[in-house]
């Protein structure tokens, strides 16, 4: 299996990073300061997982056609933050040809209606990851926790198809935590439902999750914007297992806990977020149901509010 990545961040940098460590074919497209980066001292990752650094093929832009031709792509894999996405298809394009899968990994569901409307439903499979990395100022990819899985699936559901049976396998002697799934799609729903309470909460209260339940009412208030959550999901037709709901809402109201949405953390580095794409969009559908949802309109408020005050 030939795979392009799409940047050498977090995200993309160690997953991309794992694979190429363990022989897969790995490319990574990255802008041309990354490139002379990546020449130089190639990838290095730091992770409670195991540091690793070690030369990586890497392509521009402008060389990304002919290599493409060249040499086809069998899967693209997509960990762009949700307000890069149109550049970020205009930039994979030319690596997606006839026999080449797309497989997105970012938060939300948004994200699909692009990727079908540019490469056709049956190119893209439903995935999603569980990881916190970032890149640091030296360009070493820095995995924050042990925490580090990718899903994946047929988004009409089922197992066993080639491509995903490849990507499992790939993964398996990469050593990466990972699941091919059945229902992706249910498991998307269940991240999503979870990160949107999650970034709404934490960003609306500028807190983590320990500061938020530490308040007289702050437990019923992660409640209810779960729940606001939990019937977007229902009406969607993706009802939340009720064992899922538990876990997450034991780490929604864990008391002490330190953990706070990664789009808040963005946005205490004045930074852009994606609020469109994870609030915004669960605010519209639950809107779109006849669904009340205040504190999802509260959150969102806060979000747009917060985007408009930052330079064009």
């Amino acid at each position: 299996m030939r795979i392009l990545i799409l940047g050498a961040g977090g995200t993309g940098g160690y997953f991309g990073g794992r694979l190429a460590q363990a022989g897969s074919d790995v490319t990574f497209l990255v802008r041309p300061a990354r490139a002379a980066q990546l020449q130089r001292d190639g990838l290095v990752i730091r992770s409670p997982l195991g540091d690793a650094a070690f030369p990586v093929a890497h392509v521009t832009a402008d060389a990304l056609p002919a290599l493409a031709q060249e040499r086809p792509f069998d899967l693209v894999v997509l960990s762009c933050k949700a307000y890069d996405l149109d550049s970020s298809i205009e930039a994979i394009a030319p690596a997606v040809g006839a026999g080449t899968t797309v497989l997105p990994i970012l938060n939300g569901l948004r994200h699909y209606a692009a990727l079908d409307a540019r490469f056709g439903r049956d190119a893209v499979l439903g995935g999603l990851c569980f990881i916190s990395a970032t890149k640091a100022g030296d360009g070493a990819v820095v995995h924050l926790d042990k925490p580090a899985r990718l899903t994946f699936g047929e988004r009409e559901g089922g197992t066993g198809s080639a491509r995903v049976t490849a990507l499992a396998a790939a993964c398996a002697a990469a050593g990466i935590d990972h699941v091919a799934s059945p229902d992706i799609v249910g498991e998307q729903w269940i991240k999503y439902t979870f990160l949107t309470a999650l970034a709404a909460g934490t960003c609306l209260m500028r807190a983590d999750i320990g500061g938020i339940v530490a308040t007289d009412h702050g437990t019923a208030f992660m409640r209810a914007l779960y729940d606001e959550c939990l019937a977007v999901a229902a009406h969607a037709g993706q009802p939340i297992p009720a064992k899922a709901q538990e876990i997450a809402l034991a780490a929604l109201t864990r008391a002490g806990s330190p953990i706070k949405a990664s789009m808040l953390r963005d946005l205490e580095a004045g930074q852009r977020v994606e609020a469109a794409h994870i609030v915004g969009d669960m605010l519209d559908r639950a809107l779109a149901a006849g669904q009340s949802a205040p504190l999802l309109q509260s959150a969102y408020c806060h979000l747009q509010a917060y985007e408009a005050q930052q330079p064009a």
